[in-house]
């Protein structure tokens, strides 16, 4: 029998195609692509239990109005992961550029223009979708810093250091006058990493740290809203409203190890915000303490793989821009959680690809888009094993 030959596109994918698509599928790690591919399917499914109680609280005659948006976001997160996940370090860094240029100015337009919200001016209305820019500002953020410090290690006399700083300055300038005391701890942490991962003196670090503590306090005397949900914390009045926590702490009690069945959870129809900052709360209601545990574990692979491969980078600004990334995404996660599990005061912060939101959706996939175009196999991306760290201030 005469052998029959296989059309070009029965051939897709294997290691001898040299096309652009078949480079990166065979550059980019599968395992994180896989990981937040899975979280961002979590989110679609999460949401068709959350939708129906909210869509009746506000008043949505379809039942399924946010899980079919959360579903249109999806797929916009997953263009924007796989689009983002093909460029170069090079393209990277534009559009990282390009990003903040454009999220700071829309930031800066918020203080006239901005759509208020529970008592904060975060989201700008664009053609009927309400866009959150520091959501996408954060990403593009840390490229940039990561891409200021490698400068200046280069010794060229580029001012890298004090560029940075003057980024971060500004942008949490701009956080807290929306005002957003939560992102601008987030993004501390994560600049903080980025810092210390450029290789910089322990002084330095040390002292960005006291700066930040100082900083971070300072916000409960400066706004009342940090103070109420600090005293809520620490307090055992029972006269102070704590409702939100209290019955997400009994939704997660509630579901226990199995829990209750999907739909079949009732916290959510007495929470605001079930849907959004406490979708941890309600899907532990329902699906029980195996599917917390899967959550949490999809987040810690997810960052610390993130991390391993992002320290084994051979350029400074790939190394550091990828693992302040991967930090960022792995810190709101963990604040999230924190805050459903009452470990800390309220944050107002999403679970990443799993809350509903377009912005923290479309946001978490140029996140690890960039992530993940920084940390596909390329000649010499990566340094021989047991090679120091690249890049140091000395």
């Amino acid at each position: 029998m005469a052998e029959i030959e296989l059309p070009r596109s029965a051939h897709a994918f294997s290691r001898a195609d040299r096309t652009q698509l078949g480079l990166w599928w065979w550059t980019v790690d599968h395992w994180l692509m896989g990981a937040t591919l899975a979280l961002i399917g979590l989110g679609v499914l999460l949401s068709f239990g959350s939708s129906p109680a909210a869509a009746f609280r506000l008043g949505i005659p379809f039942a399924f109005h946010f899980a079919v948006r959360q579903s249109i976001f999806a797929v916009g997160g997953v263009a924007m992961l796989l689009g983002v996940s093909v460029l170069t370090p090079r393209g990277v860094r534009r559009a990282a550029f390009f990003i903040y240029i454009v999220t700071i100015a829309l930031m800066i337009a918020l203080i006239f223009l901005g759509h208020n919200a529970k008592g904060a001016t975060r989201w700008v209305e664009i053609a009927g979708f309400t866009l959150q820019p520091s959501e996408f500002m954060k990403p593009a953020l840390i490229v940039l810093v990561a891409w200021m410090f490698s400068e200046g290690q280069k010794g060229e006399g580029v001012p890298g250091v004090s560029i940075a700083f003057c980024l971060y300055l500004l942008a949490v300038a701009l956080l807290l006058i929306e005002p957003d005391v939560g992102q601008t701890v987030l993004i501390t942490i994560a600049f903080g990493a980025a810092f210390w991962m450029a290789g910089v003196p322990m002084s330095w670090v040390m002292g960005l740290g006291g700066t930040a503590v100082v900083g971070l306090g300072s916000t409960y005397f400066l706004f009342q809203h940090v103070a109420s949900r600090v005293d809520r914390f620490f307090s055992h009045d029972k006269t102070l409203d704590t409702h939100q926590v209290d019955r997400a702490a009994q939704a997660i009690a509630h579901g226990g190890l199995f829990g209750q069945g999907p739909g079949e959870g009732i916290m959510k129809r007495e929470v605001p915000d079930m849907h959004t900052d406490f979708i941890y709360s309600a899907s532990a209601e329902e699906y029980g303490l195996w599917l917390s545990l899967i959550l949490i574990a999809l987040f810690m692979f997810l960052t610390l793989r993130g991390l391993f491969k992002a320290m084994r980078l051979s350029d400074p600004f790939e190394q550091v821009a990828a693992a302040g990334l991967f930090v960022l995404v792995g810190m709101q996660a963990f604040i999230n959680v924190a805050v459903n599990l009452d470990l800390m005061p309220t944050k107002g912060m999403t679970l990443p690809f799993i809350s509903y939101g377009g912005s923290s959706m479309l946001a978490m996939g140029l996140t690890l888009g960039m992530a993940l175009a920084l940390t596909r196999r390329r000649p010499g991306a990566y340094a021989p094993a047991g090679r120091k760290k690249a890049g140091a201030f000395e």
